[in-house]
């Protein structure tokens, strides 16, 4: 079955109830775009020959689609549409995943409130069941959104559908680069490993070897694979904090790389602080605290994340020592 059939099949199958509270990449009439683009006049120009003499001399073409660098059809009604469905997709995607984790692992009074309220209902189930109605749905549209692109640039013999996705990258709009999916993917391994569920339905992991990784299972055996080590200690990421730009640290990493202490947070960080692998500046201040992520670290790699724990709240209290002393010299002028 072609993906344009499985994508239609899926938007209006058992989850169309969901789907119609939220937007979706429109697979079938971008698709009639690119069909539509063709050869026009003005840009013959400027398009590299598509003719051949045949056996009696006429010109035919190759092929009717534009083979040049940009298409004004294209570029006016299809970028456009594209980067407003993917901004409303990613913005509808992490606000439902924001929601479910908060309640998962609410703390305090609020945390308690719910503990009492899951005596009586039982919407946990409920929980896990609109997280793999989010897996599904940006899993589907990210993959729309992969080929329409890749149908783009074939189309047009370009490489703008490969910038294209370099632009989502660095908007922060990139679906299945969004580090509120890898919270995801814990949140169902957390949740469905202690209920006895099917854990490796969309994720599985690995973390004792040399790389630990988490990985996605996507469409046609496809494997998305996200790598669970600090790129600067080179280790499982402790107390993670995914950086705007995506990239995954330690938190005491990403406060050192950051010139902060470790009891200031990442939000301290100077707006010029760059990211350590990117360069990309201005990444640390809407940092996303991996708190499902942790927990889901901290149950598999129990000696593991005590030893780090301990390393932590060691070096944390060390910082806040110097801090306070440098303080209070400066305060006495000493």
């Amino acid at each position: 079955m072609k993906f344009g059939e499985t994508f239609m099949e899926y938007l209006h199958g058992e989850q169309e109830g969901f789907l119609d509270k939220c937007s979706h990449v429109e697979y079938k009439r971008l698709k009639k775009v690119l069909k539509s683009c063709r050869v026009c006049r003005e840009s013959r120009d400027s398009c590299p020959s598509n003719e051949h003499d045949d056996d009696n001399g006429n010109a035919q073409l190759h092929h009717e689609f534009c083979q040049c660098e940009a298409c004004p059809l294209c570029d006016q009604m299809f970028f456009s549409e594209l980067m407003k469905e993917a901004s409303e997709i990613a913005g509808f995607f992490t606000s439902r995943v924001r929601h479910i984790l908060h309640l998962h692992i609410s703390t305090g009074m609020q945390g308690y409130l719910l503990r009492f309220r899951h005596c009586f209902t039982n919407d946990q189930q409920a929980m896990v069941q609109e997280g793999r109605m989010l897996i599904e749905y940006v899993t589907m549209n990210a993959i729309a959104m992969r080929k329409i692109l890749k149908k783009y640039d074939k189309v047009h013999s370009s490489v703008n559908g490969r910038k294209f996705k370099s632009k989502m990258q660095s908007e922060r709009i990139e679906l299945l680069q969004s580090p509120w999916l890898i919270e995801l993917g814990a949140f169902y391994m957390n949740f469905n490993e202690r209920d006895g569920g099917e854990s490796n339905k969309f994720f599985s992991y690995d973390l004792h070897s040399t790389q630990p990784v988490m990985t996605m299972m996507l469409p046609d055996s496809v494997k998305l694979e996200y790598n669970l080590s600090c790129a600067i200690c080179l280790e499982l990421v402790f107390n993670p904090y995914a950086l705007c730009c995506g990239h995954l640290f330690c938190k005491s990493c990403a406060c050192s790389a950051a010139s902060v202490m470790i009891f200031q947070g990442l939000k301290a960080a100077s707006p010029e602080s760059k990211c350590p692998v990117c360069r990309a500046a201005g990444v640390y201040g809407d940092a996303v605290h991996m708190l499902e992520l942790d927990l889901f670290l901290k149950k598999r790699c129990k000696e593991y994340w005590k030893e780090r724990l301990v390393a932590e709240r060691a070096e944390m209290v060390k910082q806040s020592k110097e801090y306070w002393d440098l303080q209070t010299k400066f305060m006495i002028g000493y």
